[in-house]
């Protein structure tokens, strides 16, 4: 039986944190047992924001090194970096003419964008639908993203139906798939507002590559709550610092939270953190090795990406030319 297809791409700008790995990476893994998956090193997205050359192809080479770090399989998946892809580009402008101005305007990511940044290129307007011909260009079944993802995968389906209305059933419809303990792992500081490798407070996020020491001062640092005696109880609503902590610790542990709830009954905040610096540096330790062993081997993570642009061309292309067929771009 033919596998579905999972697509999912990261930008390779800064550092990734522990809420990149838990909200995608450690997904991926998982996915990629039971489907046919097709990673993005999405360069192109990147640029957005101004790159320099030799910082962005670094961040490229450090993001396909933690791929394989946390067992991302290139031999049975396809990872390649979305710049050597082409059809991405050109499905882009296609779906373009397909997507509504005011549907675009109204994406909630770009309102909030806009609303503190005075660079607003139309890259960053574009960004959505560029989004959606990555997902579309492979019939993707499957994508697994955080919350705040959802309406882009919205308007990905919306441009699928209504191109499939004119012309016949060319593009797969893809379901989002949602990690329920960690599709949006939040910020230590604020924990109302997403863990983001782009945050200008360093003592937000937990970097792949904080040592020891810098983990254990930002954990003890942690906004929790001022509940006494102390609760140790997901409720994202009421403690959404301690729900936070939780999602943290289940999955890096693989315990369910109720089961984390359980184990820390009659036990205080302290006892929590401390128990999250023990097991994130433990993590963070062994995943940092892996990727120190790939990172230092260029040629090998360059020939993944030349591969992987080889074998994703050709799914590229074949919804491409169905694409081209049935609007009457291959005239000749």
């Amino acid at each position: 039986m033919k596998k579905k297809i999972i697509f999912s791409g990261i930008q390779p700008t800064g550092l990734l944190t522990i809420g990149n790995y838990i909200g995608a990476l450690s997904q991926w893994k998982k996915l990629q047992k039971k489907y046919f998956c097709i990673y993005c090193i999405a360069d192109l997205h990147s640029l957005t924001i101004y790159q320099k050359k030799n910082i962005l192809n670094k961040n490229i080479l450090d993001i396909l090194a933690i791929f394989l770090a946390c067992g991302i399989d290139p031999e049975n998946n396809i990872i390649f970096l979305q710049s050597h892809v082409p059809q991405h580009v050109q499905l882009n402008w296609i779906l373009n003419c397909f997507a509504n101005f005011g549907e675009i305007k109204r994406m909630t990511q770009f309102k909030q964008k806009i609303s503190c940044n005075t660079n607003i290129n139309i890259g960053l307007f574009n960004y959505p639908i560029l989004m959606a011909a990555d997902i579309l260009l492979y019939q993707t079944n499957k994508v697994p993203v955080g919350k705040d993802q959802i309406q882009h995968i919205e308007l990905t389906r919306n441009l699928a139906y209504r191109f499939n209305n004119i012309y016949g059933n060319i593009f797969t419809i893809p379901e989002k798939v949602l990690n329920k303990n960690g599709s949006c792992i939040m910020s230590l500081i604020n924990p109302n507002k997403k863990m983001s490798k782009s945050d200008p407070n360093n003592n937000s996020i937990i970097s792949l590559f904080d040592n020891n020491f810098i983990i254990e001062q930002k954990i003890k640092n942690a906004i929790t709550d001022s509940d006494f005696p102390p609760k140790i109880k997901y409720d994202l609503k009421n403690k959404p610092g301690i729900s936070n902590l939780l999602s943290i610790l289940a999955n890096i542990t693989e315990c369910s939270i109720e089961q984390l709830e359980q184990n820390f009954k009659n036990k205080n905040y302290n006892n929590l953190k401390e128990s999250i610096i023990d097991y994130l540096c433990l993590f963070l330790n062994k995943l940092r090795k892996k990727y120190f062993f790939y990172r230092k081997n260029e040629k090998y993570l360059k020939n993944i990406m030349f591969n992987g642009a080889k074998k994703a061309k050709k799914h590229a292309d074949f919804t491409l030319k169905k694409v081209y067929d049935v609007i009457g771009l291959d005239f000749f």
